[in-house]
């Protein structure tokens, strides 16, 4: 089932978010002090891209609550918001109920970021 879900993820709104983080990782390591956000932004593309099968843990300290304050203020809102647009749009339908599901735990790592890792 992962190897379909990933599939028909994809076509189904993963492309599109994973070039928003994609696109935002870029803009991260455009400077050298973004450089560790944005190869955090790239981790996160390829889940956004295939993400059946994976596991995000969520952890971290004081550091990883600093940064993701600033994640939320510069970058993360408008992902958290694409995430939800598109999970909205994808539980309109009853076959699109799971993909949904996915878009909103993006949505949800859109707005803390650091201190989680996938698995």
């Amino acid at each position: 089932m992962g190897c379909l879900g990933n599939l028909l993820w994809f076509f189904c709104g993963g492309f599109i978010s994973g070039i928003s983080w994609l696109f935002a990782g870029v803009l991260w390591c455009i400077t050298i002090v973004g450089i560790p956000v944005g190869l955090q932004c790239f981790k996160f593309a390829s889940l956004s891209f295939f993400p059946f099968g994976k596991e995000v843990k969520y952890g971290g300290g004081a550091g990883s609550l600093l940064l993701n304050i600033i994640w939320i203020i510069v970058s993360g809102l408008p992902l958290a918001l694409e995430s939800v647009l598109i999970g909205a749009v994808l539980c309109a339908t009853i076959i699109g109920i799971p993909f949904g599901i996915q878009q909103f735990k993006l949505a949800k790592l859109a707005l803390m970021p650091f201190g989680s890792e996938v698995y």
